[in-house]
């Protein structure tokens, strides 16, 4: 990381500012290009071991890309600002990111309830009840990350 200053290494901090995000950006590897899509995801933590979860549909570009190497890059990030230095007449933008890398597991088809469970929590406090039918109809799958950093950009001056 170029800028160390704005580096997190933290484990703590950097799961917060996880908790805090809505969008995870998944990045697979493909043939000419990286191929990338935003996903809405859940966070599960045990001790430092790391893993976010997500759900799609039981076909399409991802699930193949996955089939053909499970290796995935994600990114997320948050608290998004506007900065102004009016007297230097220039701005920034405030941020907070996290960025790592894991491999990806299909969840088993009796874990899913539980999985899901998961993924819901990271954006309703309450236990959220859902409709179990639609599990019939989609993939879950697990992120377990290897390793990731964070970076924070909150400076006013």
């Amino acid at each position: 990381m170029r800028r160390k200053d704005r580096e997190i290494t933290d484990f703590n901090e950097i799961i917060e500012i996880i908790r805090k995000c809505d969008c995870c950006r998944l990045a697979f590897n493909d043939k000419d290009f990286p191929y990338i899509v935003p996903l809405n995801f859940g966070l599960h933590v045990d001790g430092d071991k790391v893993e976010l979860y997500f759900h799609c549909a039981k076909e399409g570009t991802k699930l193949d890309l996955i089939r053909q190497d499970n290796r995935a890059t994600f990114e997320m990030d948050c608290g998004h600002r506007f900065i102004m230095y009016e007297e230097r007449m220039s701005c920034t933008m405030g941020y907070e990111s996290v960025i790592g890398h894991g491999t990806i597991e299909f969840v088993p088809d009796e874990d899913k309830f539980d999985a899901l469970k998961i993924l819901m929590a990271q954006y309703h406090e309450e236990d959220f009840k859902f409709n179990t039918d639609m599990m019939k109809v989609t993939t879950v799958f697990k992120l377990v990350v290897s390793d990731m950093t964070g970076k924070r950009r909150n400076n006013v001056h």
